[in-house]
């Protein structure tokens, strides 16, 4: 369960929106006040700044995935599993009637 809703946030790519937006944020600001820093501080701002966001990002995955609530989602594997238990239950069934009502055939048309 927890792995299913771990998949699908990374697979939202939305952290990966959230640092390249960092990225370009910082680079943008490194830009517009480029006559206060030399090159390399603004090569080693960015890549700082971005590695920095990207842990904070990775952060917020862990703790969104530690703070969700999966007692509802429990339950509705254990119903769907039930439901599925149940299903299959049925289908056998319904086959043993159909194997009993075709020997029942068999024995009339053999008298």
């Amino acid at each position: 369960m927890v792995e299913q809703f771990s998949k699908n946030i990374i697979a939202s790519r939305i952290f990966h929106t959230y640092v390249a937006a960092v990225f370009f944020g910082s680079l943008i600001f490194f830009i517009l006040n480029a006559h206060f820093f030399t090159p390399i501080e603004i090569i080693t701002g960015v890549i700082l700044i971005t590695i920095a966001f990207k842990g904070i990002s990775n952060i917020m995955l862990s703790m969104t995935i530690s703070l969700i609530n999966l007692e509802n989602q429990q339950d509705k594997v254990e119903f769907e599993e039930a439901a599925n238990r149940l299903e299959s239950l049925v289908n056998d069934l319904a086959i043993k009637e159909a194997a009993v009502q075709t020997s029942k055939n068999n024995n009339e048309i053999k008298k």
